[in-house]
């Protein structure tokens, strides 16, 4: 039987690849999308893309996007309460796995698994471990398209917001830069 399931959809390439991937896995029944939006400044809580173009994605994309609003600042107490809510409304509606585009950040990853621990919903990874190198490749390679639009200043410079994702995106990156913006 396949299993009902959510993706956390951050809007980024990593959220779309995971997606893509949940998409080719037969035991997979993808329901739809959820996103945390910062209430104040009404943009996507991890990669500040405006709730306008957020839509415009999970419309494109052909599944129901669930926004999850969060006060700005949001404490961890009331995020994790927010989401508590969310993963009750989730469970009424028979949902079982909520994956994530996560690959590294092993702090997140925990932190995941014990929100959801003994909820009845299970974290799934699709993407966990995949060697950065590898993945931007088979990104790249696929035909999906990515645009920067936030980066780390002290890890590459700000010409790289607003670039398209690509074969020359990678080779102009500094060296010792994750392809993916992981490490």
């Amino acid at each position: 039987m396949k299993r009902k399931t959510l993706m956390s959809w951050s809007s980024g390439k990593d959220s779309a690849w995971a997606l893509y991937k949940l998409q080719q896995d037969p035991e997979i029944d993808l329901r739809g999308l959820f996103c945390t939006v910062n209430n104040e400044f009404n943009r996507v809580a991890m990669h500040a893309v405006r709730v306008e173009l957020l839509k415009r994605q999970a419309k494109s994309i052909g599944l129901p996007l669930e926004i999850i609003e969060i006060p700005y600042p949001c404490t961890d107490e009331i995020y994790a309460e927010i989401m508590a809510q969310f993963v009750e409304r989730a469970k009424k509606d028979n949902i079982k796995c909520f994956a994530f585009g996560d690959l590294y950040l092993e702090d997140v990853r925990n932190y995941r698994e014990k929100k959801l621990k003994g909820s009845g919903i299970k974290p799934i990874f699709p993407l966990w471990g995949t060697p950065t190198d590898k993945l931007s490749r088979e990104i790249i390679s696929s035909g999906l398209k990515a645009v920067t639009t936030c980066i780390d200043p002290k890890q590459i410079p700000e010409e790289f917001i607003g670039k398209e994702y690509n074969e020359s995106f990678l080779k102009d990156l500094p060296e010792g830069v994750d392809p993916c913006g992981e490490k």
